[in-house]
């Protein structure tokens, strides 16, 4: 489980950043920044855990613990479908990331002495930095910046589920599985599917050379 170990060894706020769906074929990735205003208490703590090893049922639940928690600061961003084809997905992913820094900063009227970044990889940020691998196995900020934004983003595909409703996106959350890969041959590709990924790209290129 995650602790708060990492937060405590430094001074001032610190904040979690975490991305959800890199991995998709289709929708936008959200990331999600959280500050703990004062020390999670361990009701909260024993919410929080990698969004990935969770319930449904669970993370609904820490995420509404989250929302309610007066202590807690967060901000959810996103970068989209089209922005990830034009920059590449680790791009937009540090974009998506950079967004919702600026409005936490925004919300807590000043920035963060210091970002904990999940994976290796971090956004240029006008503050500390430092990255974590399986950040949101070790920190409390990152596993709840990772639940925020894992539930965002899986409403959000299942909005666009109600409306391209031969993909699964309400049980895959635009991943490729089998359902969505079907629904892919038979109804074609939306605006929402990325055509930088294959096999996106690769049925986009087949059309073309079929025409």
């Amino acid at each position: 489980m995650p602790d708060y170990s990492l937060e405590d060894q430094y001074e001032g706020l610190v904040a979690g950043v975490d991305e959800v769906g890199r991995g998709p074929l289709a929708g936008p990735v959200v990331a999600a920044a959280v500050v703990f205003l004062t020390r999670p208490s361990a009701p909260l703590a024993g919410l929080l855990d990698d969004s990935k090893k969770l319930t449904i049922a669970r993370r609904e639940k820490a995420y509404a613990a989250l929302v309610a928690e007066p202590s807690v600061c967060a901000a959810v961003s996103a970068a989209s479908v089209q922005e990830i084809d034009r920059l590449n997905i680790g791009q937009a992913c540090h974009l998506a990331m950079q967004r919702a820094m600026s409005r936490l900063a925004v919300k807590l009227g000043q920035w963060p002495a210091m970002a904990l970044i999940d994976g290796n990889r971090a956004p240029a940020l006008p503050c500390q930095v430092e990255t974590v691998v399986k950040g949101d196995s070790k920190s409390l900020s990152i596993a709840a910046a990772s639940i925020l934004a894992k539930v965002v983003r899986d409403r959000l595909m299942a909005r666009l589920a109600t409306r391209h409703t031969a993909y699964g996106w309400e049980r895959n959350a635009g991943y490729g599985t089998a359902l969505h890969l079907a629904g892919l041959h038979e109804d074609g590709v939306t605006l929402h599917h990325r055509r930088s990924f294959a096999p996106i790209k690769h049925m986009i290129a087949a059309k073309v050379h079929a025409a």
